[in-house]
């Protein structure tokens, strides 16, 4: 695992805490909006993450015989997709316990249980063997990592020679007419919808702001490269709001 920053604080949103801090922080939030995740990604995306995710899972290709560790995987969606369009055993893991439970329950509900394990367990250390997964994935998590380079590392130690790392996140606008209007959307609109809706405005607050200070396409695809991923990739979501990031393990 690559040796966590000495930097002594990190972002949490626009504020810088000491690093030590920043995961109970956002396992607090995680924890209040849990109940209301899918809702709070609707909200963030006008609705749009779910044709992202589309897109996300048939970048997958999904087959019987391939195993996925779904890191971040909260509500289950990616995990879902992934059985449902044909894709072998899945690992479905969280840090956040109420987002493992609501994934359960779904789960639970659309009858698709079997083949699926549920592990609450940090990304940055995953208590799994060197070389045991076919493909990894993590959709709208990695910001809210405090050592990013960490999760990279740990994503290729895991994935078998071969194996592909996809993460789906929001990212930087690259269509200049859109940021002011996603802007406006994020700092202004979203977390009174968040108080309006959820009676918590503060998270929704913080996950604007992680979006902004997450890196961009480029830098993202350099650490990618620095983890030893090859043949890195960068796929633009309507207009760069959101990106896949995808590295090979050789």
């Amino acid at each position: 695992m690559t040796p966590m920053s000495d930097n002594p604080s990190i972002d949490f949103g626009f504020r810088e805490v000491d690093r030590a801090a920043k995961k109970p922080l956002v396992r607090a939030v995680f924890d209040s909006v849990a109940p209301r995740y899918d809702l709070m990604n609707d909200l963030m995306s006008l609705g749009i993450h779910r044709i992202w995710k589309q897109v996300f899972l048939t970048a997958l290709d999904p087959r019987p015989h391939k195993s996925l560790l779904d890191l971040a995987g909260g509500t289950g969606d990616i995990s879902f997709g992934w059985r449902e369009k044909g894709g072998g055993p899945v690992i479905l893991s969280d840090i956040n316990e109420a987002m493992l439970c609501v994934g359960r329950d779904r789960a639970v509900n659309r009858g698709l249980v079997n083949g699926i394990d549920f592990l609450v367990a940090d990304a940055e250390a995953l208590p799994l063997p060197d070389r045991s997964v076919d493909t990894v994935t993590m959709a709208f998590g990695l910001r809210n990592c405090t050592d990013k380079a960490a999760v990279l590392a740990e994503a290729r130690r895991v994935l078998k020679p071969g194996g592909r790392f996809f993460c789906l996140e929001f990212s930087t606008v690259r269509v200049a007419a859109l940021a002011p209007v996603y802007d406006a959307w994020s700092f202004k609109v979203l977390p009174r919808l968040g108080q309006a809706i959820a009676g918590d405005a503060d998270s929704y607050q913080y996950l604007a702001e992680s979006i902004r200070m997450f890196p961009d396409q480029d830098s993202l695809a350099a650490m990618f490269r620095t983890a030893g991923f090859a043949r890195v990739k960068v796929a633009n979501l309507s207009g760069g709001i959101a990106a896949i990031h995808s590295g090979w393990r050789l």
